[in-house]
């Protein structure tokens, strides 16, 4: 991979795994966006499962977005098919049944021969050693693939912790932890409720395997991994993880903590004219790769229509966002790589943990409303120790909450980025004719919405039963 050496958190996690650590407690590892923390759990994952003798499925990665689990799955596959281990991807890319047959390794039948089907239910067995999962997906697979199992699941990596504890994502977690605890619990001092049915009045078996190490045991007890650029140190929100003697890893005394190589400016514009302070600014750039950051998917929308009726730009600008199609993302983000779009413009959801190499600026078209957001938005550059800018677009209302924001990360003194006055006034005739052709264009959209819409109503009202009609 032409790497020649490590960064800081990846040989902090491996000394705490492969090396005296000896993978004894589970880690909560706090570094910052660009960091290297994918391949600091996907090394000592692959190192630990070289030496399996039976394929079944033993890591699983959970990530909050296909896009970046399909990322975080590429990492894997550099480096796990160099000693026989196979990697899998769950994430509602691709049909269901084309990830069954990619995830379960199904007996080979001879014709003319009569089966059991329970046998060959029990035949079944996972492709895969290593599984990286969006939530959503994996309860698919767990719910209705046969022969998915997580009874064999040494490690669980959380990646992007504080997003996944939220409750939208929240029914994957208990369901996981519930399903890995036959192999878990016998080790466990936190066995309550499954032993008291299993083993009736026998409780003092809790007691059992209670001493550090678990060394030389049949089942290893469950490693976890929970890793974020803005980790949760809220215990009630940890506590859900069940974690073992926890141990947290973190680059620094701040909880938040900027890419060290990130210069950070303020915009100040006035009122209305926004975005032709944006405009002038992407001139200024060039061809530099950049991503510009709005609140909201529909803003996401809006803005980059407007970018593009704007006359000659000269600079290929694209949406990205959850409004379009995982196919549609998929080839943006390819065309943003290779470096034959210059400008993605982006909701938060989209691009948290995503890299792509030689992203120079970031801006943000919206102020973020909180730091945490700001670190996730301006961690897409200054990325693996390379130099990048993070520009804020603010109001004058906004400035003094923006450096509020930013003393939490102790970087309150951001300098002032100033646009000439000259950019803004000759962009005025070109802004006017581009929002006359942008509330046509959102008239139109809104329109053939509607139209489909009650073409969905007449073709289900169509399909009812005669009693149940008119």
């Amino acid at each position: 991979m032409g790497i020649s050496s490590l960064f800081p958190v990846q040989v902090a996690v491996w000394q705490e795994t492969i090396g005296p650590g000896a993978f004894e407690r589970d880690l909560c590892i706090n570094s910052p966006t660009g960091s290297g923390k994918t391949l600091a759990y996907a090394l000592p994952i692959v190192q630990m499962l070289s030496t399996r003798a039976v394929k079944c499925l033993r890591a699983l990665v959970v990530l909050p977005t296909r896009d970046l689990a399909v990322q975080v799955k590429d990492v894997f596959a550099a480096i796990a098919p160099a000693v026989g281990l196979s990697v899998g991807l769950a994430v509602g890319q691709s049909s269901i049944a084309d990830e069954i047959s990619d995830l379960i390794k199904r007996p080979k039948l001879e014709a003319g021969i009569c089966y059991d089907p329970e046998d060959l239910a029990y035949e079944l067995q996972s492709s895969v050693d290593i599984l990286v999962a969006t939530p959503g997906r994996l309860m698919d697979h767990i719910n209705s693939t046969k022969g998915f199992t997580l009874e064999h699941l040494h490690y669980l990596v959380v990646d992007e912790t504080d997003r996944l504890l939220r409750e939208a994502y929240q029914s994957w977690l208990p369901t996981v932890l519930q399903l890995t605890q036959s192999n878990d619990e016998s080790l466990f001092p936190y066995a309550d409720s499954f032993l008291s049915s299993t083993f009736g009045s026998l409780k003092t078996i809790r007691r059992f395997g209670v001493e550090r190490g678990f060394k030389g045991k049949s089942y290893p007890r469950l490693v976890k991994m929970v890793l974020s650029a803005t980790l949760t140190q809220d215990p009630s929100k940890l506590a859900q993880l069940s974690l073992h003697h926890p141990l947290l890893m973190t680059t620094g005394k701040r909880r938040y903590q900027l890419p060290e190589k990130l210069e950070s400016y303020k915009l100040i514009c006035d009122s209305n004219v926004r975005p032709l302070y944006l405009v002038a600014l992407l001139q200024e750039l060039g061809e530099e790769k950049c991503i510009v950051f709005t609140s909201s998917t529909e803003s996401t929308h809006r803005l980059c229509t407007l970018l593009n009726l704007f006359g000659d730009l000269s600079i290929k600008i694209k949406e990205y966002s959850g409004l379009q199609r995982q196919s549609v993302r998929s080839k943006t983000l390819k065309a943003f790589r290779e470096g034959k779009v210059q400008v993605l413009v982006s909701s938060d959801a989209m691009t948290r943990g995503m890299d792509v190499e030689g992203v120079r600026n970031v801006i943000n078209y919206d102020m973020p409303p909180y730091i945490k957001t700001y670190i996730h938005r301006a961690g897409r550059t200054a990325r693996a120790g390379q130099a990048g800018r993070c520009f804020t677009l603010l109001h004058k209302h906004e400035v003094k909450r923006f450096k509020k924001m930013l003393g939490k990360a102790d970087n309150d003194s951001v300098p002032h980025y100033s646009v000439p006055s000259s950019s803004i006034e000759s962009l005025h005739a070109a802004y006017s004719s581009a929002l006359g052709k942008l509330k046509e264009t959102v008239e139109s959209e809104a329109s053939r919405k509607r139209k489909i819409g009650s073409k969905f109503s007449r073709l289900s009202k169509s399909k009812k039963p005669d009693h149940q009609k008119g």
